[in-house]
């Protein structure tokens, strides 16, 4: 089926399971719309695939659990099988509904999770996190939604099953109530997981734990963006978290920062669809992502706000996603049919903007189908997309003792310039004062901080872009001492082919431009680059970052360095 469409098609027969008492007085259709039976299908024929990953052997501590790729039993695979399996068993339109054969599975995962769950009531992420109540939050981000799912199924023999997931919940409250986070969005999903479990099983201690988390406050700043900064994984699972508070605690003030992260997020996305991630904090950071996380959000939003912009980018969402990612969260729409409403009207997209985000020290710059992000505190300074060609960091170091490395600490705006600089200093240093050295020679006693400095070069980098009608230029100078060799990086996504550039005799996916004009294109879509500058090829100067695992375009030269380079 056309993503372009899929939401606009007809309607089929109801499997709901709604969760909390949250939609009164919305519109809930009274049959599934034909995507969501779509989404449905598609999560059966993923279901089979945890037939590898089964643990078969009956004396295995964790018979019936489910491992990971490198065959290590482990909670987040087994509590993946029985959300998608129970949630399958509820639909009547799966070959899984009701499946006794699926219900035995199911009981045998869910007694392995019982073993997975330490006493104090937590799980581990064998990764890295052990007796973890934040991974505890987000398992049960599938356990909960399992014993609802099965629950209301119906199916016969079930009792065992609900018995031990109920089991399993009412530990990891326990866990939950007591366990302590990392991260700040740890706050925001551990809070979530004890709502949804107050509106299955009351307990006053979870709201109390709520409340404790709460008074915190919510980490956004004026950008709107949460502390983490984290685009492509956290920044959406906060969103998640604060709907799913806002809800169960009928605190509607709760929507207010999912709405400015979002309006915000508008504002993040590239021609094609993919989010801005370089100015993350996270293990997310420099990674590819389309806004498939952020689906659910936007429709809640779209439809609780009654907001063209959030129904825009659902559409913008589901003609970039795959069927697939989509239906990764088939789960949060099947427990809140108001969502299979139709999708308010449109309010155009921003696709032509200029727009600064202090807080996150990026600037965003963006005219129909290319877009450019500044970025302050990274060594991968400027992107460059357009369309599915992407200019993925411009670098620039020079071998200047070691440190030449370019970032700047702030992004400034001179009228329609925008302006990064850097200044660095290479000292050289004289004998110690008589007084200040140490009897026995221990040079941890005499700290170089204690020597007068001289011979002090200096090494002031300025680099300025220009927006022009199709693209930018960087105006690059770098001056101080003289004669320092300087490398300017155009690193370019893989998959994509030159023209204008030489390959470097010697160094793997480095290309050397000299010439007037070169570009890179990939598919449809091609980015031009001039002009170039080669005055040598060390490409890889000392105290510079190493060479990225892509194609790099090269300009060299020695300080006084000035030169522009425009992108279009």
């Amino acid at each position: 089926m056309n993503r372009r469409t899929f939401v606009n098609t007809g309607i089929l027969s109801v499997c709901s399971v709604p969760f909390l008492n949250l939609s009164a007085g919305a519109s809930v259709p009274d049959q599934k719309p034909a995507w969501i039976v779509d989404w449905i299908k598609i999560n059966e024929a993923q279901l089979p695939g945890f037939r590898a990953l089964k643990v078969t052997d009956p004396n295995h501590r964790y018979f019936g659990g489910y491992t990971d790729h490198v065959e290590i039993p482990n909670p987040h695979t087994t509590s993946s099988f029985i959300a998608k399996a129970c949630m399958l068993m509820a639909c009547p339109e799966s070959v899984y509904y009701q499946s006794a054969d699926t219900l035995k599975e199911v009981e045998a995962a869910a007694a392995a999770m019982l073993k997975f769950q330490h006493t104090d009531g937590t799980i581990d992420l064998l990764a890295t996190n052990f007796h973890s109540t934040p991974d505890t939050a987000f398992i049960l981000e599938n356990m909960i939604p399992a014993w609802q799912f099965l629950k209301k199924s119906q199916t016969k023999g079930a009792g065992q099953s609900l018995a031990y997931i109920q089991t399993f919940l009412k530990n990891a409250g326990e866990g939950l109530i007591r366990g302590g986070i990392h991260t700040p969005n740890h706050r925001w999903v551990v809070s979530a997981a004890l709502v949804r479990l107050h509106a299955l099983f009351p307990d006053k201690r979870y709201l109390n734990r709520i409340d404790q988390w709460l008074a915190e406050h919510i980490d956004i700043d004026p950008d709107g963006q949460y502390t983490e900064k984290s685009t492509n994984s956290y920044s959406p699972i906060v969103d998640r978290s604060l709907i799913t508070l806002a809800r169960g605690l009928s605190k509607p003030e709760l929507l207010e920062p999912v709405l400015k992260n979002l309006e915000m997020t508008l504002y993040y996305v590239h021609p094609n669809g993919e989010v801005v991630t370089e100015a993350s904090n996270r293990q997310d950071k420099g990674t590819i992502g389309n806004m498939f996380k952020y689906y659910y959000c936007y429709r809640y939003m779209a439809l609780n706000k009654n907001n063209g912009r959030m129904a825009a980018m659902c559409r913008l969402i589901e003609q970039t996603s795959t069927p697939q990612e989509l239906a990764g969260y088939l789960d949060y729409f099947l427990e809140d049919p108001t969502l299979w409403q139709p999708l308010p009207p449109d309010t155009p997209l921003p696709v032509n903007y200029v727009k600064a985000f202090p807080y996150s020290g990026l600037v965003r710059i963006r005219h129909g189908n290319w877009d450019t992000t500044l970025l302050s505190n990274n060594p991968g300074w400027l992107t460059f997309h357009k369309g599915n060609a992407v200019l993925q960091a411009m670098r620039v170091a020079a071998s200047f003792f070691g440190k030449g490395q370019f970032q700047s600490e702030k992004i400034e705006q001179n009228g329609n310039k925008w302006v990064l600089k850097r200044h660095l200093e290479g000292p050289y240093y004289q004998p110690l004062d008589t007084d200040k050295i140490s009897p026995d020679g221990d040079l941890d006693k005499m700290p170089r901080t204690l020597r007068k400095q001289s011979e002090i070069q200096e090494l002031n980098t300025t680099v300025t872009i220009t927006p022009t009608d199709n693209g930018v230029d960087v105006d690059l100078n770098i001056t101080g001492t003289d004669g320092v060799p300087v490398s300017l990086e155009l690193i370019f996504r893989p998959g994509g082919t030159f023209t204008g550039v030489t390959p470097h005799a010697s160094q793997p996916h480095a290309y050397l431009f000299g010439g007037q004009n070169g570009s890179y294109t990939s598919g449809k879509d091609t980015i031009h680059f001039s002009s170039g500058r080669i005055e040598h090829k060390g490409v890889q100067l000392r105290g510079a970052l190493p060479a990225m695992d892509a194609p790099t375009v090269y300009l060299t030269g020695f300080t006084p360095f000035k030169h522009t380079i425009r992108l279009s």
